[in-house]
């Protein structure tokens, strides 16, 4: 009977194991291959900071010279044409970022990102083979388009099969990964800048990106696909394979069973919703087999979907989901990513070996950093990690406006202090910790936890553009800002990570240890006209397993399929005087 109900069209073998893996060693392996995409994304964000002093890329690109000693007028143009050349790849990503908001639900989650890694090589090929700026240009942004593609859907792919509980950690993972690529390309910058007698020493760390894009090319088609998206698309035997595999057991086990059976409701429910159908009539028209599960939404209709409330309130986290991507880059951190040697040769004052080694050190330090958060995620939660985060950096980015002013030589307006120097490159250390352990991981975990499903990918797509639009404002006014303002340029950071701190506090709910359903219902319980009391209404939701809900509903007891069963209700409401939160539960007949 069981069997039937998932899978009434059958006409296949179900593949229920991935190259050989299953369970917990299949999670691994999903986490490997798709947090390739974010050691490549972190490798292509640090690379480019220990080139843009080198001599040979000077000489190559003459008009990225920002040198001290130009004329004002020709050093204030070169430094608007740098930013650009360096930012330009931000709006590629963005153009990416947005393409999966179409196509990320049309060809799948595993066939984008391996688009994306052949969009990257493509721009990496043009990139390290470039003797003009312009194709220099193009080339990083083909590369940002495949970026784009890569990182805004490897979180979503990831968030989909992961359980609840190890959700955060594994996601966080893919945050380690960005700064494991980061210290390498610093260290790959640092060796190849002994080269010097010929352009190897910039074309190399350039190209050697290829080789991440080969690996996640040639590995990505044997990862799972998304079981959730399987779903949607109604292809419901392979979606009980891949959470068969993810759990490690049969086909007709209890566990696959409730898993299909709560993402078809939630599918239903918001489909019904659409028509106008909501609450206890919505799940009464399931549970009598008065509606049937359709095709998904066409793209035009999940656009407008995402701009509306409804019972799921969609538009409230498709904004929360944007300014999450938004809040990462206006902390200042690619400040610190994209021009660290350069910081440190320009603001601090130390000679060009000095500072390479020093960046080098820090995006190592930033990596070993990392691993807090994978390791803390689950046990304090998301908003915590987020409010701390944002505290420690409007701290450390205050001291450092102390510390390089005071550092600066008398022209800048600075007293010339080479201890303040010292304290200044500690403190970008203290920095890039903060934000490891706050928001490094946390906006490509949350933007894919808080969207519903029908709407995932393009919300996802949307808060993902958001994210590389700030990352290139922040990258193209940096060396601006350091040549006008210079150690003002911290000040405005300093500002924003404490703007941010009650932002998080009022506005975002916790969603650690939450199903994705759950964080449906903790929405549809919720009022649009006070957006911040999903913060209470998360805070006080009982947590529950749906799998354990079916298995002593249905499996325990022997009750059909198809039979309406009533939980405990949930005591609270909200407190916009709302109905309280519903927890009967609904097993649905076969779509």
């Amino acid at each position: 009977m069981i069997q039937n109900y998932l899978y009434p069209k059958q006409s296949r073998e179900v593949k229920t194991s991935f190259v050989g893996l299953r369970g917990q060693r299949l999670h691994h392996y999903v986490a490997t291959v798709a947090g390739m995409g974010f050691l490549l994304f972190g490798y292509d964000q640090g690379v480019m900071g220990g080139l843009l002093t080198l001599p040979t890329f000077i000489k190559q690109f003459p008009k990225m010279d920002t040198s001290s000693y130009l004329p004002p007028k020709v050093k204030s143009f070169n430094t608007t044409v740098q930013g650009t050349a360096v930012g330009i790849y931000e709006i590629g990503c963005m153009m990416g970022a947005l393409f999966t908001m179409w196509g990320g639900d049309k060809v799948g989650r595993r066939y984008i990102i391996f688009y994306g890694s052949i969009i990257m090589t493509i721009g990496a090929i043009l990139q390290c083979a470039s003797y003009s700026l312009g194709q220099f240009i193009t080339g990083r942004v083909i590369s940002g388009i495949g970026n784009g593609f890569i990182t805004a859907t490897v979180p979503m792919l990831q968030s989909e099969c992961a359980k609840p509980e190890k959700r955060g950690k594994l996601v966080m993972l893919e945050g380690a990964l960005i700064t494991a690529g980061i210290a390498l390309s610093y260290w790959i910058d640092f060796g190849f800048y002994w080269v010097r007698t010929n352009d190897a020493d910039w074309r190399f760390p350039v190209a050697f990106q290829i080789v991440f894009c080969l690996f996640l090319m040639f590995t990505v088609l044997t990862l799972p696909e998304s079981p959730r998206w399987l779903v949607k698309k109604l292809r419901f035997d392979e979606a009980a394979g891949v959470f068969a595999a993810l759990e490690d057991v049969d086909i007709d086990d209890p566990y696959v069973v409730s898993q299909m059976t709560y993402v078809k409701e939630s599918i239903m429910l918001e489909q019904l919703a659409q028509m106008g159908v909501e609450g206890t009539a919505a799940r009464q028209k399931i549970l009598h087999g008065e509606f049937q599960m359709g095709a998904e939404l066409p793209f035009l209709q999940q656009m407008k979907l995402m701009f509306t409330f409804g019972k799921k309130k969609n538009f409230h986290r498709t904004m929360l989901a944007y300014w999450n991507q938004v809040m990462q880059q206006i902390t200042g951190i690619n400040l610190i990513t994209y021009y660290a040697a350069f910081i440190y040769e320009t603001s601090v004052g130390m000679n060009a070996t000095d500072s390479r080694i020093l960046a080098a050190c820090n995006g190592t330090e930033y990596f070993l950093a990392s691993w807090i958060a994978f390791y803390t995620i689950e046990r304090f939660g998301r908003r915590k990690l987020m409010i701390f985060g944002a505290v420690g950096q409007a701290a450390t980015m205050a001291i450092l406006t102390g510390c390089v002013y005071a550092a600066s030589p008398p022209e800048d307006g600075g007293l010339s202090n080479s201890g303040a120097g010292i304290a200044a490159a500690v403190f970008l250390f203290v920095f890039n910790t903060f934000f490891a352990i706050g928001w490094l991981g946390m906006t490509w975990l949350y933007p894919a936890e808080i969207s519903s499903l029908e709407i995932r990918a393009p919300a996802n797509g949307l808060s993902t553009s958001g994210n590389w639009v700030f990352n290139f404002m922040v990258v193209m006014i940096t060396p601006v800002a350091f040549d006008t303002i210079k150690w003002k340029t911290y000040i405005i950071f300093a500002c924003i990570n404490a703007a941010m701190v009650p932002v998080v506090y009022f506005f975002y709910p916790e969603t650690a240890g939450r199903s994705l359903e759950e964080i449906d219902q903790i929405f549809a319980d919720s009022n649009p006209r006070t957006p911040w009391d999903v913060v209470w209404i998360a805070n006080r939701l009982p947590r529950h397993t749906v799998a354990d809900d079916y298995i002593e509903d249905r499996v325990f007891e022997d009750k059909p399929v198809g039979e309406h069963v009533s939980g405990e209700e949930s005591e609270g409401g909200d407190t916009a005087g709302q109905e309280g939160v519903e927890s009967t539960r609904v097993v649905t007949q076969s779509a």
